[in-house]
């Protein structure tokens, strides 16, 4: 298939959860042998923070606004059998409208964030979606689950929608060498969201007060860095993509936090799962509904509560942790990879265009 995606980055990791799934899943795409054409606009703060801005499993197409790019985007997406557009895409909702006048491809919208544009649609209009367009798609792919899906159909009129979770690249994310600036005993890796402070305080803060003998790890952009910090956390700014599996191989434990949105809704695991998992990484994690469908939450990780649930964890023998380790490692390398996501993707897609070009879909449109 050629496959023509407009989506927020793919060229970098600064500041957001998308790059890296979108990374291991197009990688395994071109494996398998599609074309892709991605289509991301250049802002400042993401060429700022680069990690390339060519890659050989893809065509990368850096532009500066719309219209500039507009005649050969829309070329290529007519080209395509497959048009993609994702949430956060900047102008999105216009260049949705130019995609969905398109006669040929298959029209997906993927919504790496759906619980934060269904919210937001309710209390108003966001740029990359509108919400009388979810109809127009034949396909709607969610990073959220459960309810979101039959939500998406019986409340927002998707014509037929699924979950295509987040996943790792098991040539990036894997057991390194520990290098001794990340060292730690307890570590977070997440950018600044002021909805998951309070989380943040109670389950990583306030262990590493308490644990004053303990090093704790803090990566991740835009935080407030004139707080004042317990003395034993250090901190970085960014780390990249390159360096996460030293992050977490370095890391005795490691904290996962859902925000606020994507907790509520539930079936919404972060990228930051599958990437400490496959690095073998002990998971320590906030619970939301749904958990129990990626990890087993009695043997592959441990849900925690409160600041002494995770003192309580890093008290664990190494024995323990390794062994809660390597099953959500084996977990992670069955079912959460780019090349399980891609296989998925093409599946939902083949059985769309199946469902669309049916006897009782052409009477329907009639």
């Amino acid at each position: 298939m050629k496959i023509t995606i407009f989506g927020l980055t793919l060229s970098s990791s600064w500041g957001n959860g998308h790059a890296t799934p979108y990374r291991a899943l197009l990688k395994a795409l071109r494996r398998l042998g599609h074309k892709i054409d991605f289509f991301e606009k250049d802002v400042p703060y993401y060429a700022r923070h680069r990690d390339f801005e060519r890659v050989d499993y893809c065509r990368l197409h850096l532009y500066s606004d719309w219209e500039s790019i507009r005649p050969n985007a829309l070329q290529a997406a007519a080209d395509s059998d497959v048009v993609i557009c994702a949430s956060f895409c900047p102008e999105g909702a216009r260049v949705v409208d130019e995609v969905l006048c398109l006669p040929g491809p298959v029209k997906v919208f993927y919504d790496l964030d759906t619980p934060v544009t269904l919210s937001a649609l309710e209390h108003g209009q966001i740029e990359y979606l509108r919400r009388d367009q979810i109809r127009e798609f034949d396909l709607y792919l969610s990073f959220t689950g459960g309810g979101t899906i039959d939500a998406l159909t019986s409340l927002w009129g998707a014509k037929r929608a699924l979950p295509l979770y987040g996943c790792v690249d098991p040539e990036v994310h894997s057991r390194v060498e520990v290098p001794a600036e990340f060292c730690c005993d307890f570590s977070y890796m997440g950018t600044y969201a002021s909805d998951r402070q309070a989380k943040l305080d109670a389950l990583f803060l306030e262990p590493a007060r308490r644990l004053s003998g303990k090093v704790f790890v803090l990566a991740g952009s835009q935080y407030p860095w004139h707080w004042q910090w317990p003395p034993n956390v250090k901190r970085f700014e960014h780390v990249s993509p390159s360096d996460h599996s030293a992050l977490y191989s370095s890391s005795r434990l490691t904290l996962n936090i859902t925000r606020t949105e994507m907790a509520r809704w539930g079936y919404c695991p972060s990228g930051r799962f599958f990437e400490a998992a496959a690095c073998g990484t002990p998971i320590v994690t906030d619970r939301f509904e749904g958990l129990e469908t990626f990890f087993d939450p009695e043997d592959e990780l441990m849900i925690v509560d409160s600041a002494q649930d995770v003192i309580s964890a890093v008290e664990l023998p190494d024995s323990e942790l390794a062994r809660i380790a390597e099953r959500a490692r084996e977990r992670t390398l069955a079912e959460h990879t780019g090349e399980r996501r891609a296989s998925e993707l093409i599946a939902a897609i083949e059985n769309t265009q199946i469902a669309s070009y049916s006897p009782k879909a052409k009477s329907e449109v009639a």
